[in-house]
């Protein structure tokens, strides 16, 4: 059943996740290309896809939209105005390595979009960014694998474990991104409130 839905679904389901996000599903999918459900071949190939077509999406966003875009969210504005200060200093190093720091995959490329990166140097080495980083990820997921196999003798009898384990840990990531962001939007709110009692307590003022 899991085989016959990886086989309609998976690849899919792996390109849409590495276009949104990424990490989890890939390394979900590079253990599953280990035990035989997906070919590692395809793995890194289409999550070099996805992530390659989500962050020129981002990016050419963030050249027309990106102020408002970052402003939607507070988390995204304090992110994507230190995401500039990065960019502005080491333009090139940050588009090749952003999608190894967490938490930056989807403010960077709309900060870089916004720094007024050049379209074409951003085609390039966004590429090679992605390329390397479907290659390392997907290649360390099905190595992880093999290391469990060295580990735990038969790796079938805990492949539910181990692919709900990697769900679970993407969830914590997930809930613990929400919570920094509900975080920083009541510290914002709270500043915003502090500076509007200040002006009103300023105006009261004969």
């Amino acid at each position: 059943m899991l085989q016959q839905f990886l086989q309609d679904f998976g690849y899919f389901a792996l390109f849409l996740g590495t276009f949104f996000e990424g990490e989890t599903i890939l390394v979900l999918a590079g253990f599953l290309a280990f035990r035989g459900y997906m070919d590692i071949n395809l793995v890194c190939l289409v999550a070099f896809f996805g992530s390659y077509a989500g962050d020129q999406l981002w990016y050419f966003m963030g050249r027309k939209h990106g102020r408002k875009l970052l402003a939607r969210k507070p988390r995204w504005q304090l992110m994507g105005d230190r995401a500039l200060e990065h960019i502005r200093r080491h333009p090139d190093i940050w588009v090749l390595s952003f999608r190894f720091v967490y938490g930056l995959r989807t403010v960077m490329p709309v900060a870089i979009g916004l720094s007024g990166y050049p379209p074409r140097r951003y085609l390039l080495l966004n590429g090679i960014g992605a390329a390397v980083w479907a290659l390392a990820l997907g290649a360390a997921a099905y190595h992880f694998g093999a290391i469990l196999e060295g580990l735990l003798g038969n790796v079938k009898k805990y492949e539910l474990w181990v692919l709900g384990g990697l769900l679970a840990f993407g969830g914590l990531l997930w809930l613990r991104r929400r919570f920094k962001a509900a975080r920083v939007a009541r510290k914002e709110a709270a500043a915003i409130q502090a500076e509007q009692r200040a002006a009103d307590q300023d105006s009261d003022r004969p």
